[in-house]
């Protein structure tokens, strides 16, 4: 009979839920020396680790060598279909290959077990059967077995997929600490992604430089000084000596408070109303680091200098924006 409760909906989600953390608890039983000779295995990868799957343990499988590839250990996967179809071209004698299948008899990848063999290609079995065809082939065996699915019938792939994922994880991270992985690294392979941004981008990536920096000599007047800050649109004009040194700063804000003062624009020279000893950042500094002190400070925009505090560049919040760091 169908189920129209609401609370019948929670039940069982609540169910699946507790059913999973259950097998991955068991999990970590299984985390042996297996498992280390597994990682001591991947560390010593000269090739690539080429993760295969078929259904379910292949979309695991896809994720996995994903997340392997973007955690310092390069990977990627392959269909055991297509592979018995050309693409074992793919595999080479330096590489390790990582198989996912819960009966360990998947006919697809039993299939290409000879060939990896014939190459002498390590094979790496995670299965739920340590008795498989695939286990028992396998170099070393990572045992996934779970003692229920999620499902009420015990038949769809759910706590089997859960398990294996948590193993894959398990060793992309074993892994990334093997190897010293750090965010710096990570990064580099997320250059798209806002943690990338983050630790990619300098100030040099996102300042305004040459012609489109807004500045003035200090004997310029208010007026001309406004002219500079509305022909660039960075809502800020930096203040500079003949040397191209920077004096000082003069923001919006700064104009609110000058016209609050009724100051005559045009003959009031722009280094008597001007912001002195600015803060200033160089083009080698993270661009998310200067977020936080903008934030702080209640700073709109910012000059850039070398250090002989000539000026070099000028950014603003909406550079940052652009350039998607926050």
């Amino acid at each position: 009979m169908p189920v129209t409760d609401k609370t019948d909906f929670q039940r069982l989600g609540q169910e699946v839920v507790t059913t999973e953390l259950a097998e991955i608890s068991a999990l970590q039983t299984r985390i042996d020396d297996n498992f280390s000779r597994a990682c001591e295995l991947l560390l010593s990868c000269k090739g690539r680790i080429v993760v295969t799957g078929m259904g379910k343990s292949g979309h695991i499988g896809g994720k996995i060598a994903a997340t392997l590839a973007s955690t310092g250990s390069p990977a990627f996967f392959v269909h055991p279909g297509e592979a018995s179809h050309g693409d074992l071209g793919m595999i080479t004698k330096s590489d390790i290959v990582i198989a996912l299948s819960n009966s360990g008899n998947t006919a697809e990848i039993s299939t290409i077990i000879p060939i990896l063999k014939r190459f002498g290609v390590p094979l790496i079995s995670m299965t739920g059967d340590k008795n498989s065809t695939l286990a028992q082939a396998a170099d070393i065996n990572l045992d996934v077995s779970v003692s229920k699915e999620a499902c009420p019938h015990d038949l769809a792939p759910t706590s089997s997929t859960t398990v294996a994922l948590v193993m894959g994880d398990a060793l992309a991270v074993a892994l990334l600490q093997a190897r010293g992985f750090t965010p710096e690294d990570f990064a580099l392979s997320h250059p798209g992604g806002s943690l990338g941004k983050r630790l990619l981008l300098h100030v040099s990536d996102i300042m305004h430089k040459g012609d489109r920096i807004p500045k003035v000599n200090n004997n310029a007047s208010v007026s001309e000084a406004l002219l500079e800050m509305s022909n660039k649109g960075l809502g800020m004009t930096a203040i500079v000596d003949a040397d191209n040194t920077v004096l000082g700063i003069y923001t919006d804000g700064d104009l609110r408070r000058s016209l609050d003062s009724n100051i005559d624009v045009h003959n009031t020279a722009i280094s008597e109303v001007m912001t002195k000893n600015c803060r200033t950042t160089s083009a080698n500094e993270l661009a998310a680091s200067i977020v936080k002190i903008m934030d702080d400070s209640s700073i709109n925009g910012f000059l850039v200098t070398d250090e002989d505090d000539k000026l070099i560049g000028a950014f603003n919040m909406h550079d940052i924006l652009r350039a998607g760091i926050v």
